[in-house]
């Protein structure tokens, strides 16, 4: 473990990837696992190498790093950690259905919002921490953030269907003074326990294979029943703390959304209702920001 100010901190342990490798690759059906000590960031690798040979990395290949120097979120914002205190995890999503056909791209947008519900699962499984969906990819403990997702395209040069990245990070054993952002925490500032990264990463993995599985067997149906429970839209929209709140979306070109957060639809883009009873539907890729809206006069 590393040292502050003479006493370890939980949760710096080296990680495991000895375990993972000979324990996960055949149980869960991951096509590889690489792991390295240290990267500037897992999902920009991942992009490199699928970019320079896209058939060595088949659907469900994974990158976990040690230690990630340039995580990188959604337009392009930067967060880093010191060693070991944060999980780096990205995997390369290529979906067919049971037959072998592709998935519809426009069934990739729900892809972020699985991995948070995997990783909200993982957290209780694991350390007993309850976190909540923040669209469109954030995760969140009360109005703090834990950890935030980020999903990336690469398209073949063959016209092949699009290949996804899709990465996470995770702050585990951060003290307050370490937190990048002072609306930032950790599993540690919340009290998890174990804090173990090699554990939190298993658990993850067979929680997110068993969900993207039982979806591209859907065939991309965010609506049709999924193994051990309800679809992925009902699993979403329960866990989406958004929902109901009053928000303001910033579009491209200085456009905003204000009003409330009523659904998600079918494709995972979040419907907002304003004064006026209108419904505007927001995409992932589109939102620039979304805050929580106070009216004027409002404590």
């Amino acid at each position: 473990m590393e040292e502050e100010h003479g006493h370890r901190i939980e949760g710096r342990e080296p990680f495991d990837a000895h375990l993972l490798q000979h324990g996960l690759i055949e149980s869960l059906g991951l096509a590889r696992f690489d792991f390295v000590e240290s990267t500037g960031s897992t999902n920009a690798d991942l992009l490199a190498a699928v970019s320079s040979d896209v058939a060595a990395y088949p659907d469900l290949s994974v990158l976990v790093a040690d230690h990630q120097s340039a995580g990188r979120g959604r337009l392009d914002r930067h967060w880093e950690a010191p060693p070991r205190a944060a999980l780096a995890v990205s995997i390369v999503l290529r979906p067919v259905n049971l037959q072998g056909r592709p998935l519809p791209s426009d069934s990739y947008s729900w892809f972020s919002l699985l991995a948070a519900e995997a990783w909200c699962q993982a957290l209780v499984d694991v350390c007993g921490v309850t976190a909540q969906v923040k669209w469109p990819n954030d995760l969140m403990v009360g109005e703090r953030k834990l950890a935030g997702i980020l999903a990336q395209l690469h398209f073949p040069t063959d016209g092949a269907p699009p290949v996804v990245v899709l990465g996470a990070g995770v702050n585990v054993s951060l003290g307050e003074d370490e937190l990048p952002v002072p609306t930032a925490t950790s599993l540690r500032l919340l009290g998890g326990r174990p804090l173990d990264r090699t554990a939190l990463v298993a658990a993850y993995l067979r929680r997110f294979t068993a969900l993207y599985k039982d979806y591209c067997n859907s065939d991309g149906d965010a609506d049709a029943g999924l193994a051990g429970g309800g679809s992925v839209h009902h699993r979403l929209t329960r866990s989406t703390v958004t929902l109901g709140r009053t928000v303001r979306a910033h579009l491209p070109g200085d456009h905003e959304v204000t009003g409330v957060a009523v659904r998600l639809d079918h494709h995972g883009s979040l419907v907002i209702r304003d004064g006026d009873g209108h419904e505007h539907t927001v995409t992932a890729g589109d939102v620039i920001h979304l805050r929580p809206h106070v009216p004027d006069g409002h404590a």
